[in-house]
């Protein structure tokens, strides 16, 4: 018995010899196929991590990606040669064994072999554990890339040349709006996966959004602004302040448009109860706050222009430690109010205090159907809702109407546009004040 292994073993050498090496080629292919993979794939976030901890195979990954297209070019460079090596020595092997036909037969089982083994299985493996397996393959690839990134190098610049002759240019690094979709596809792809919950996904999609959106996507229109006249009088002003939620309030003498400052009502609450508590000098009486008392506690008054984007006027509030301000147009007039708690709800949604009650102008029907008052932004809707209405053409509902429109309607018309039914309920002269919408 042992005379015939021998035998067998040696008239079958170089064949046994020719399957092992194209074994231990498709091992090292898969290397190179996972490698990729995984170090692609790996979250920067937790390599980082791992850094600070003083992981240096963290460090060795870093390293590796800080020249992506080195990395690339080399596990291709790689993954080519061990592939056709391999497959050249299987045709070698099957026409030796099967004569002609061996080149059919070498092609589909090299075909199997390296999908299979040095493609998808390593691929999939290296998904579902990328930082794990690029961890593992880091030092391996670093040492691979020192040694051919000469040829690495040569064939870029080969390349190149004939890109430049085909008059192709050179890729441009990711600019600032390209960073932006990126960012926005990976919060919408966790979200549905079921990684992150709506509420996370506004939020983190607001903050991105104040680059885009100008103080006048969320100021309050100039015919919803609270304002006082001075010539109302302390106590009425007063009166009227302790029955409004606002903390500050807009006094102007006159004309609306003419502000004359910033009432807080803290300090004409903080200023009666001092006189109050003060006796008169000629009668045991309240000496009452004098006109010219509250005008001494108004503040001026920060004028913005609308064109304003949300980033620059948040960080002008909190620079400025204010937290309101008028917006003008390019004529200095008066368009609007913009206050940082505007701003913050664009971020976390609207912010509910025991004066408010909840998002006005949005009540929903049994039906499925909302009905909404005109002036309540898109953006709102959208968010509330969980839909996708265009915002860039307008800010309200009743604009977004109109612009598609193109015409103001009449009470009982209605439209369907974006996926979706709008029906007029009600009208004040040309301003749409009710609408009921309905998700086709």
């Amino acid at each position: 018995m042992p005379d015939n292994i021998t035998q067998f073993f040696t008239a079958n050498a170089d064949y046994l010899l020719a399957s092992l090496g194209i074994m231990f080629l498709i091992i090292i292919s898969g290397m190179f196929s996972g490698s990729e993979t995984a170090l692609t794939a790996a979250s920067k976030a937790r390599i980082k991590r791992l850094q600070k901890k003083n992981n240096q195979a963290a460090h060795t990954v870093a390293k590796l990606l800080e020249t992506p297209e080195k990395l690339i070019g080399t596990i291709l460079l790689g993954n080519n040669l061990v592939n056709i090596l391999a497959s050249s020595i299987a045709t070698s092997l099957f026409i030796a064994v099967f004569g002609a036909a061996g080149v059919v037969y070498a092609t589909l089982a090299m075909t199997f072999l390296i999908l299979v083994f040095a493609e998808v299985l390593p691929k999939t493996y290296a998904l579902q554990n990328p930082e794990k397996l690029a961890l593992i393959m880091a030092p391996i690839m670093r040492v691979i890339v020192f040694i051919l990134s000469p040829l690495v190098v040569v064939i870029r610049a080969f390349v190149d040349m004939i890109l430049w002759i085909m008059g192709a240019k050179p890729p441009k690094s990711m600019d600032e709006e390209a960073a932006d979709a990126e960012i926005r596809g990976n919060i919408d792809l966790q979200h549905e996966e079921g990684v992150m919950i709506k509420n996370d996904r506004d939020m983190l999609g607001g903050i991105l959004d104040l680059k885009q959106m100008g103080v006048e996507d969320v100021m309050i229109h100039r015919t919803k602004i609270f304002a006082l006249n001075i010539a109302l009088g302390t106590a009425e002003i007063a009166n009227q302040i302790l029955n409004n939620a606002y903390t500050r309030v807009p006094i102007y003498r006159g004309e609306p448009d003419n502000f004359i400052g910033v009432l807080h009502t803290k300090d004409l609450l903080w200023t009666i109860n001092l006189i109050q508590n003060q006796d008169s000098s000629d009668q045991n009486q309240p000496k009452p706050v004098g006109d010219e008392e509250v005008e001494s506690l108004l503040t001026p008054i920060w004028y913005v222009p609308e064109t304003t984007s949300l980033q620059d006027q948040l960080n002008n509030f909190l620079k400025r430690k204010s937290h309101f301000a008028l917006v003008v147009d390019e004529y200095g007039e008066t368009q609007g109010l913009i206050t940082l708690e505007d701003i913050l709800e664009e971020i976390v949604g609207d912010i509910v205090d025991e004066h408010d009650q909840g998002l006005k102008g949005l009540r929903p029907q049994p039906n499925g159907s909302v009905n909404v008052d005109g002036h309540l932004s898109v953006r709102d809707l959208n968010r509330a809702m969980d839909w996708e209405l265009p915002q860039n053409d307008a800010i309200s509902v009743a604009g977004l109407i109109i612009n598609e429109a193109q015409v103001i309607p009449n009470v009982g018309q209605a439209f369907s546009f974006y996926g979706h039914r709008f029906e007029i309920l009600r009208k004040q002269a040309n301003r749409i004040t009710s609408i009921r919408v309905t998700k086709l």
